[in-house]
């Protein structure tokens, strides 16, 4: 049996953490089974170093940051390696570059295009366990790049498929995927499995369990993963293409707090404008969320939508340089808001869901600025001080009723 391991970066933190990663996964070989593991770097390192690049550099180009993150992971990896041979298991360490572990070229957020697996064979024929570093690729100019926070969990997804593993296991720091955060609802249980739709969802609105990337990679090559503690042998959550008959009527309940909404105001009430605008954004790598778009007056009309914290800087930018071509009158931006959302298959069968979230954040004062949805999630934008009240009231509307 072929075993794909991800552990995360509070699963490597110190030297101890690090031995009891590499003693759960000598378990797996000594019981005759090949090894990969993924890992991140180890504890804050990736923020320390960020934090370090901006003291010297707030504008470091992305090409730079991309050299000086990647190096957290070669750490981990060399240090796991040995670890493992400390304790008299073969082991051998790896980078995006020996792999060979091909990406796209955009610094900073890289998709992987292919992924070589001759070394990574060769060693495994070897007997040798294989340690090799996430959330990093090399792109066409033999580039380091990375995949955006998080990637480690990619990285093993896309191990996991082109080697046709027989598990891809993620190890965090929580036991598996809970109905909400628990460290923001105290009351939030743990689901025995998921549905790859599910989970993505909740991935891409502020649940930092998952990668969203991982997920998506994971159902397109029908990747069963995973999720469990490192700290504990406490059984995880499963991430599959189907789970149980009886669903929960929702799922999950996520928060985000890294979103920005941005309004264009007075730009022509036309057909086109609006293409024009995201058209404009999705050339420049703009992820757009919620979009609300006002009804016209006087031949104008407004359109508000969300974007990630991080790229709020780029995307003003951008649509200030091009403010004339795009007929905006008026750009303005609130960066305190944060999403909450609702996730859950059972919703499509089920009317009257959106009704309860709204009473719940009603009886919690919560006021909702925008409102989005699709098939099997509704996410509203709130002010972000009340993302913690609002999750466990929404939490409590839906779960613990049930």
């Amino acid at each position: 049996m072929l075993i794909v391991k991800k552990f995360g970066g509070s699963s490597v933190a110190n030297k101890e953490r690090i031995f009891n990663v590499a003693r759960r996964c000598i378990e797996d070989y000594k019981a005759g089974h090949d090894v990969v593991v993924v890992l991140s770097a180890m504890g804050d390192t990736t923020d320390n170093l960020i934090e370090m690049a901006h003291s010297i550099n707030p504008k470091a180009k992305k090409r730079e940051l991309d050299m000086l993150l990647t190096t957290g992971e070669q750490v981990s990896v060399s240090l796991m390696a040995m670890a493992m041979q400390a304790l008299d298991v073969p082991a051998v360490s790896l980078n995006a570059f020996q792999v060979m572990m091909h990406s796209t070229s955009k610094y900073g957020n890289a998709r992987f295009k292919r992924v070589d697996t001759e070394r990574i064979e060769h060693e495994l024929d070897s007997r040798k366990i294989v340690i090799v570093t996430g959330f990093q690729g090399i792109n066409k100019y033999d580039d380091v790049t990375t995949l955006g926070r998080g990637g480690s969990d990619t990285t093993a997804v896309a191990l996991a498929a082109v080697l046709h593993a027989d598990k891809c296991e993620i190890y965090t720091d929580v036991e598996g995927v809970f109905t909400a955060d628990p460290r923001v609802v105290k009351n939030a249980r743990k689901l025995e499995d998921i549905t790859y739709d599910e989970m993505l969802e909740l991935a891409s609105l502020g649940a930092k369990v998952l990668h969203n990337r991982s997920v998506e990679m994971a159902k397109k090559y029908n990747v069963e993963l995973v999720v469990r503690s490192s700290l504990t042998e406490a059984e995880g959550t499963v991430v599959k293409e189907a789970t149980k008959m009886e669903k929960l009527l929702v799922t999950g309940v996520a928060g985000d707090v890294n979103t920005a909404r941005i309004s264009v105001i007075g730009v022509d009430d036309k057909p086109g404008t609006a293409f024009v605008i995201f058209n404009t954004l999705a050339k420049n790598n703009i992820n757009v969320d919620i979009i609300l778009q006002s009804v016209g007056r006087e031949g104008t009309k407004d359109i508000s939508f969300t974007v990630a914290s991080d790229d709020l800087e780029q995307a003003l930018e951008i649509l200030e340089d091009n403010k004339e071509r795009l007929t905006i009158q008026e750009i303005t931006y609130n960066k305190n808001v944060a999403k909450l959302s609702v996730v859950g298959a059972g919703m499509m069968s089920n009317p009257g869901v959106a009704a309860k979230m709204f009473e719940s954040l009603y009886n919690s004062r919560v006021n909702i600025n925008m409102i989005s949805t699709s098939e099997i999630r509704i996410t509203v934008l709130i002010d972000e001080k009340d993302i913690d009240k609002a999750m466990n009231a929404v939490h409590d509307g839906f779960i613990m009723t049930e």
